[in-house]
């Protein structure tokens, strides 16, 4: 069955119970900390970092949770056109040597139009452009990290122009940390064949991530057709999760996360996701459109009514434990093999989960690969 991974979320924006509302607990050093040891002693092996909007600084973060713990990684973001890939390849190694190869990153291509321009991207109309743009980045990027005589590299795109380029010292890992990659657009899928390790999707129905897997197989078929680069890919799914010890509490703490919502919040966050033209998100929010009859589940313990208070992967795996391992083994099966997963409030819900889901998901894999060994 190979190896499946769990991360889990560093809430660097506040925290609570609730969302939609101020937050109710200040996103302290000494709180992000106290998150990222609670997962690591409940058995997730590193933790995503948000960037944009109102995040503090993910390499800022990720690099003192490092400091803090003893194996947990730290996924941080990447962001073509706003840092030069030189430095980023430079800021990178440097992660990876003093975290002892614990770095992990996530190339962030774009997001919300208005956050790139607030951010001085000078492509943030042009979806497309930014992805042609975030294949010459990690390129570079890749490029310098596997310069092992260091004699400098040269480079000249339509975006980038490199002489004499180096990163010293090399990464810890290799052939280099290990990337990770999201978007849903064709343009997204085509570079993240090209360049990933890890193909990030949100969670959807287990039918819709079949679907995304099997066409991003299908781009790694035709880059080896035309370029004659086989390449292979891991899948990874970014999912909110609520755990109870029965079904009946735990829809009924799901829905205590919105409770306190202001209704006038919710039409104005699908007003703001609507905006964005980051086909993954679009994606969340037809989902949400589409199954408000049914109180917005989508599958078995699967809920999309998160999504209109916020935004990125909101949907959320709902149950028991056993029903919610089980859903995880789904998505296993169909190649999902790297689980992201966060709740609120994130350390309560890191040790929750990391206690009553993780040994169960563990455990089943252990006795299906005893079974397909033998």
């Amino acid at each position: 069955m190979g190896t499946v991974e769990f991360g889990w979320f560093i809430p660097t924006t506040g925290d609570g119970p609730h969302i939609g509302v101020k937050p109710e607990r200040e996103s302290t050093s000494e709180y992000m900390v106290k998150v990222a040891q609670e997962a690591e002693k409940a058995g997730y092996e590193f933790a995503l970092i948000p960037t944009g909007g109102d995040c503090l600084d993910a390499w800022i973060v990720g690099s003192w949770i490092a400091s803090q713990t003893k194996n947990f990684k730290s996924l941080v973001a990447m962001r073509p056109g706003l840092m030069s890939p030189i430095l980023a390849a430079r800021m990178g190694a440097t992660l990876d040597r003093v975290s002892r190869g614990r770095a992990l990153f996530n190339i962030v291509t774009g997001h919300y139009p208005d956050d790139l321009r607030a951010t001085g991207d000078l492509v943030h109309i042009s979806h497309d452009e930014r992805y042609d743009r975030t294949r010459e980045f990690v390129e570079i990027v890749k490029s310098v990290w596997n310069d092992e005589e260091q004699a400098g590299f040269n480079y000249k795109g339509e975006y980038y122009e490199i002489q004499g380029g180096l990163s010293r010292p090399m990464p810890q890992q290799q052939p280099y940390p290990p990337l990770y990659f999201g978007g849903s657009s064709p343009a997204g899928k085509r570079v993240a064949a090209e360049m990933a390790d890890v193909y990030l999707m949100w969670a959807e129905p287990l039918s819709w991530i079949k679907e995304q897997i099997v066409e991003m197989e299908g781009h790694l078929q035709e880059l080896k057709q035309s370029k004659g680069i086989q390449r292979k890919l891991r899948y990874g799914l970014r999912a909110q999760i609520v755990v109870r010890e029965t079904e009946e509490e735990a829809w009924k703490a799901a829905w205590d996360i919105i409770s306190k919502a202001d209704p006038k919040l919710r039409n104005s966050a699908e007003k703001l996701h609507a905006r964005t033209d980051a086909t993954n998100q679009k994606r969340q929010m037809d989902l949400w459109n589409q199954s408000k009859e049914q109180d917005y589940v989508i599958g078995p313990n699967l809920w999309s009514g998160l999504s209109a208070i916020r935004g990125g992967g909101a949907v959320a795996f709902v149950g028991t434990p056993d029903q919610i391992a089980e859903r995880i083994l789904e998505f296993v099966d169909i190649g999902i093999s790297t689980f992201i997963l966060s709740g609120y409030p994130h350390l309560e819900e890191a040790r929750r989960s990391g206690e009553a889901v993780l040994p169960l998901v563990k455990s089943r894999l252990q006795a299906r690969n005893a079974a397909y060994g033998g």
